[in-house]
């Protein structure tokens, strides 16, 4: 009996994300670092999608359509998370789902990112850049999206309600400025204001533009006043006016004077006083 031959399947092409990365990205990570092995560079290591279902968590049909829908972005079937308590407030009881949540890792990381950077984002309206400040401070990016319509895989007949979703990046480095670096160079179109990590001289400059900037303003204001200082003056003088210095001193009394130095007032008597009394004494 002869052994039936079958085709071999052919092993699926890497990622061109990753390619990238090896060939460009981590060279130059190396370079500016200056890490003494490439296994000190970072790397992503996983990007979780969460999604909260609100109204939809009472709504099994809008649940099945939420799942439907981020495992359509994803490409792998999302997980659903549970409450862990009932809260009354929020009409939450323990058990119930409040939310959906996938993880990628490996082949589906890169090529979630490489849509994400080249076709879903420059579809956000009045795109101006990412906020580079969204760094968690050891190295891992969140971002957050409003509507799942900005993916094209999404169909927009095909919806029953806009929904946002969250995106988390997680990478190895140790810091925001080698994260920011590993995903710039990975085509990530970070806004240009509040980048991590920018040089002294730029940070030095753009202190110096600001400080400019304030005199500046200062200085228009001042201006801005002293002219409505004049025009008043023009308008009303009167209100203006320094009042008139009278043309000499005034004569006081030594009375007044003395007392209003401090002095004390004379007891012996005046002259014509004490002849009287004086007179009065010797002819009693």
């Amino acid at each position: 009996m002869e052994a039936t031959a079958t085709p071999q399947s052919q092993a699926a092409p890497p990622p061109r994300l990753r390619e990238r990365y090896e060939q460009d990205v981590l060279p130059a990570l190396t370079r500016k670092f200056g890490y003494s092995t490439p296994m000190q560079a970072p790397r992503l290591q996983k990007i979780t999608l969460n999604m909260g279902l609100g109204e939809a968590k009472q709504n099994a049909k809008m649940q099945e359509a939420a799942q439907e829908q981020l495992a359509t972005i994803a490409g792998q079937q999302p997980s659903v998370r549970r409450a862990r308590k009932s809260i009354a407030s929020f009409k939450v009881r323990e058990g119930m789902p409040v939310g959906i949540s996938v993880t990628l890792r490996r082949a589906y990381m890169w090529e979630f990112l490489d849509r994400l950077c080249s076709i879903a984002v420059p579809r956000i309206r009045d795109f101006r850049g990412l906020n580079p400040r969204s760094f968690d401070g050891r190295g891992n990016y969140s971002m957050g999206v409003r509507e799942q319509l900005i993916f094209p895989e999404i169909d927009y007949d095909s919806i029953d309600e806009v929904r946002g979703l969250d995106i988390t990046i997680t990478t190895s480095a140790p810091t925001d400025e080698e994260a920011f670096e590993l995903l710039l160079g990975l085509g990530m179109p970070f806004a240009k204001e509040g980048r991590p990590g920018k040089p002294d001289a730029d940070a030095e400059a753009e202190a110096a533009a600001e400080e400019e900037k304030r005199k500046e303003e200062a200085r228009l204001r001042a201006e801005a006043e002293q002219a409505a200082l004049e025009q008043l003056k023009e308008e009303n003088p009167d209100a203006y006016a320094k009042p008139e210095e009278p043309a000499g001193p005034v004569a006081e009394d030594d009375s007044s004077s003395s007392q209003a130095a401090g002095e004390e007032p004379s007891s012996t008597p005046p002259a014509g006083e004490a002849d009287s009394e004086g007179t009065d004494k010797g002819d009693s």
